[in-house]
């Protein structure tokens, strides 16, 4: 790549802005010297920000749109990439990612397919009907359905299922991958680890059941769910409630919300056993609202 070409990319950082210990700054611009090499030397960054995901779970991460430029190096097992310049443009968060992940696979995948049914790996099933489905079984794929009472199905890794219709689902059981739904009366579910499961509609449920994951729901009456370990749930909207019941994981909610925690230790270094299940109420007083709380020795206490 020459030194004048740039790339809009997608970068992954921890609670505290910083990458394998390097400090971040939004706005600010960075350079590295050496020879640049993916996973050795440069900054990284993916083209497809459901990439991201494998490095930075939705959990307990922070996300930013970058441009990269000046020597680059690739990956070539996904779309990361190593530059000897880069630049963070501005932090979007998981739903910023996950809409990015969208656009980008469905700009890249073929729009010839009337069927809406697409079982090959970089490609999109559309489907704007009522009453219809849209179902894709490959990786790096999307399936995509705007019509109420519809399913959006996806089967492969670093997907994206996505669903803006009422009564509808948007399922997606692969890693790293995101399933989104904006209508109310709705379900996001997503299965695989390192992944997002997103509802913004009332009355929805948003599921997750994978490790490293996040469940989402910013809806009214809603329910976010995560069986996963290490894993995240939070709710937005009034008298909604977040669950967790994996090992270290953790809840957050609005003021008025419940957060359902579970503390969990292990067995033969492998079985996470229940040892004690609680409800609490964001009250403001002894539950913040928007602080991520995990149950250890009984207690609610606001995770790290």
């Amino acid at each position: 790549m020459s030194e004048e070409t740039k790339v809009i990319a997608y970068k992954g950082f921890d609670k505290d802005m910083k990458c394998r210990g390097f400090q971040y700054e939004v706005g600010k611009e960075y350079e590295c010297g050496g020879q640049i090499k993916a996973c050795e030397n440069g900054f990284h960054a993916c083209e497809n920000s459901l990439d991201v995901f494998g490095y930075y779970p939705p959990a307990d991460s922070r996300y930013c749109e970058v441009e990269q430029s000046g020597d680059t190096d690739r990956d070539g097992n996904d779309s990361k990439i190593a530059s000897g310049k880069i630049r963070i443009i501005r932090e979007i968060g998981l739903k910023g990612i996950i809409e990015a992940g969208v656009k980008h696979i469905l700009d890249k995948a073929s729009k010839t397919n009337d069927a809406a049914t697409n079982t090959g790996d970089q490609s999109a099933a559309t489907n704007t009907g009522d009453q219809s489905a849209a179902t894709n079984t490959g990786d790096w794929s999307a399936a995509t359905n705007t019509g109420d009472h519809s399913a959006a199905t996806n089967t492969g890794d670093h997907s994206a299922a996505t669903n803006t219709g009422d009564h509808s689902a948007a399922t997606n059981t692969g890693d790293w991958s995101a399933a989104t739904n904006t209508g109310d009366w709705s379900a996001a579910t997503n299965t695989g680890d390192q992944s997002a499961a997103t509802n913004t509609g009332d009355q929805s449920v948003a599921t997750n059941t994978g490790d490293q994951s996040a469940a989402t729901n910013t809806g009214n009456w809603s329910a976010a769910t995560n069986t996963g370990n290490w894993s995240a749930a939070s709710v937005e909207g009034k008298e909604s409630v977040a669950i967790v019941t994996g090992f270290d994981s953790k809840a957050s909610g609005t003021a008025g919300c419940w957060i359902v925690l579970t503390e969990r230790w292990k067995w033969d270094g492998e079985t996470y056993l229940i040892k004690e299940v609680k409800a609490f109420k964001v009250d403001g007083e002894k539950i913040n609202p928007g602080v991520y709380y995990k149950l250890i020795n009984g207690e609610a206490v606001e995770a790290e």
